[in-house]
């Protein structure tokens, strides 16, 4: 054998891995909705099913003087019950709608405007701003860690701006609209300024903007917390926080109870902000621009696209909508600006990436965590099961729907879909591959 015949055989060896990871990832890449839909509620049943296990599992292992479930035929105990623990956890995050163990299927004494579900909507609304503000930054290509921070100076600047205004304006509800407005500008604003930060030292200075968003979470925290501890934290306070803005100024529940926190005003005000940001990325020049630099950012600017501001703009208008997010978290669930912000910023980069960083997809994947959110705490009221098996179940639930996303980007790093290079949409080679790309991005930005 030569050593040209030895290299072509050691060569067709190699490429049989690749070829076998392309079977394996190839029926997953190029699905239509419905089939992404199919495969996401196939994800959920499994990680029940496999929830069921370690449930049952974990009650084994536990001690209690009898048992909450035993297995069919083997007449074997368990401490907790699977069974009861999904019923809660789905069940009571809508305040119980289905009469479980009763002749009938619903519950007749149900209302929407029950404290669970008002919860549940609550978090959904607080997660469509953060997980809207992650997939902005990460359609134009860029990892922002920082909309814990951006949503932490915006819930500040809010709060002191309406505290600041409140004064000049008559009480009422026309004063009421005025400094919710100017409280949401200042939240976006302050969001923005925080965002544009890390931005410009990507740009400008090619800073891993990983990092730096990551570090200024903590800068932003910090400052904040100094800020109302020595400045301005409420007087005879024993937390640090911020007055209470005035009622007139906040987003009142009407429907639903005052103890869950949720305004549908304010789910009303996020739905907007998808139906813009979906507009914006998909159907305007800027759009074009985030996308085409997401994408490919050496094509992008070959098309006349300004790499530079748009990572700034793209990281900008990220941190706006983060702000926008601490805003809502001030104006609809505190009333105040408190030290204690709950980790909606880092809860936004699970929602971003199980809605595939898509406007549309941010409603349905925000519900989705705060269905898991407001039926853990259910669980946690109504049974037995440690808090610590509850986060378990919640992790595996968005483990298994994130799973098709993991394998459509995995696709396109060996070359499968329609987007891959070695799929359909790709070239033969290189240099025609480049050629198509830069006229592709040429022709659109003509369009645009």
């Amino acid at each position: 054998m030569s050593r040209s015949d030895a290299g072509a055989e050691g060569g067709g060896d190699a490429d049989q891995v690749p070829s076998i990871a392309r079977r394996v990832v190839s029926p997953f890449v190029d699905r239509s909705v419905a089939e992404r839909l199919l495969i996401s509620v196939a994800a959920i049943l499994l990680s029940i099913v496999v929830g069921f296990v370690i449930v049952l599992v974990s009650g084994r292992i536990a001690q209690c003087s009898t048992a909450a479930w035993t297995m069919p035929l083997t007449g074997i105990g368990f401490c907790y019950d699977p069974v009861e623990v999904y019923l809660v956890l789905f069940n009571g995050a809508l305040g119980y709608p289905f009469a479980v163990g009763e002749p009938g299927l619903f519950n007749p004494n149900w209302t929407p405007f029950n404290l669970s579900l008002g919860l549940t909507l609550s978090e959904t609304t607080l997660l469509i701003f953060t997980g809207l503000s992650v997939a902005v930054a990460f359609r134009a290509g860029l990892f922002n860690i920082g909309t814990q921070g951006q949503l932490v100076v915006g819930a500040l600047a809010t709060a002191l701006t309406v505290l600041a205004a409140a004064p000049f304006l008559p009480e009422g509800p026309v004063a009421g609209v005025v400094l919710i407005v100017v409280g949401t500008l200042a939240g976006a604003v302050g969001g923005g300024f925080w965002g544009a930060i890390p931005g410009a030292l990507k740009a400008y200075a090619d800073a891993n903007e990983v990092i730096t968003t990551i570090m200024l979470n903590f800068i932003a925290a910090n400052i904040a917390y100094v800020l109302v501890l020595e400045v301005f934290r409420a007087e005879g306070s024993s937390v640090v926080a911020t007055q209470y803005v005035p009622e007139h100024a906040q987003y009142l529940p009407w429907v639903f109870p005052e103890s869950s926190d949720f305004a549908l005003l304010a789910l009303l005000v996020g739905l907007g902000f998808i139906v813009g940001l979906y507009y914006l990325v998909e159907h305007t020049s800027f759009g074009y621009d985030l996308r085409t630099s997401g994408v490919q950012a050496a094509a992008a600017e070959y098309g006349g696209v300004n790499a530079k501001a748009t990572t700034v703009r793209a990281m900008t208008l990220s941190g706006a909508i983060g702000g926008v997010g601490g805003s809502v978290w001030v104006l609809m669930s505190e009333g105040r600006w408190m030290a204690s912000v709950p980790a909606l910023g880092f809860d936004g980069i699970t929602v971003s990436i199980l809605a595939g960083n898509n406007p549309l997809g941010v409603l349905p994947a925000a519900f989705l965590f705060g269905l898991l959110k407001g039926g853990a705490l259910e669980i946690g009221f109504r049974t037995d099961v440690p808090t610590q098996l509850v986060g378990v179940l919640r992790g595996l639930i968005i483990l298994f729907v994130a799973m098709p996303e993991f394998f459509r980007m995995a696709g396109r790093y060996v070359g499968v879909g329609s987007t891959g290079p070695g799929g359909p949409g790709g070239s033969a080679s290189t240099s025609e591959g480049t050629d198509d790309e830069e006229t592709a991005v040429g022709g659109g930005e003509a369009d645009a």
